[in-house]
């Protein structure tokens, strides 16, 4: 795996990448999210695109020992909840539908050099999806790639994207790039529970 040039284009995506076709990105496309999100507060919060357009509200339920925290489209429709689960090895988050079956895993792999998720799911093609965010995820940049696609890299988060900006987006947020032929849904989801993973991690 090589890491394109720092400011590279994120290149297309031929065969696309995801569960939510309507939440597939077109163009290179830029969400913000922020950091620490929901850990003690039922607090909620929108997934936003850089220039404000709001994409996904992320209701936190502050009572349940999952944690479980429910996304819905900005017209009310639930997406999908996400859910710790807890009889595993590893920190382990389960993101399921709103019939409640599980339609993508995120796993975690901690290491010295920085940390590491897995998220394993099925696009709407049929074809079985691995993705991997590799990098340090709190420190300036990771990135998320395809391993089952050649380490195709898909996304990349950056967070000196919007520093300067916080009096737009507010503090503590962060831009995650998403190559054209993503589903934007899903990396919003690969990265809220890397969130929380790192987050428990600190507890």
């Amino acid at each position: 795996y090589q890491r394109r040039v720092r400011g590279s284009k994120l290149q297309p995506i031929s065969q696309p990448i995801g569960i939510f076709n309507q939440f597939i990105a077109r163009q290179v496309e830029t969400i913000v999210l922020k950091e620490k999100v929901l850990s003690l507060t039922g607090d909620s919060f929108s997934v936003k695109l850089a220039n404000g357009t709001p994409l996904f509200q992320v209701e936190g339920k502050v009572l349940t020992i999952s944690g479980r925290k429910v996304v819905r489209d900005m017209d009310g429709n639930h997406l999908f909840d996400i859910v710790k689960e807890y009889l595993h090895i590893h920190a382990t988050y389960a993101i399921r539908d709103p019939h409640d079956r599980k339609i993508m895993e995120v796993k975690s792999k901690f290491s010295l050099i920085g940390s590491k998720a897995i998220a394993t799911f099925t696009s709407s093609s049929g074809r079985a999806e691995k993705l991997m965010i590799k990098g340090n995820f709190f420190d300036t940049t990771a990135d998320i790639i395809d391993i089952t696609r050649g380490n195709l890299e898909v996304a990349r988060i950056d967070r000196k994207l919007f520093s300067g900006k916080d009096i737009f987006f507010g503090k503590q947020t962060y831009g995650v790039q998403i190559a054209p032929g993503v589903d934007m849904a899903l990396v919003a989801a690969m990265c809220i529970c890397l969130d929380e993973m790192i987050n428990d991690d600190r507890d």
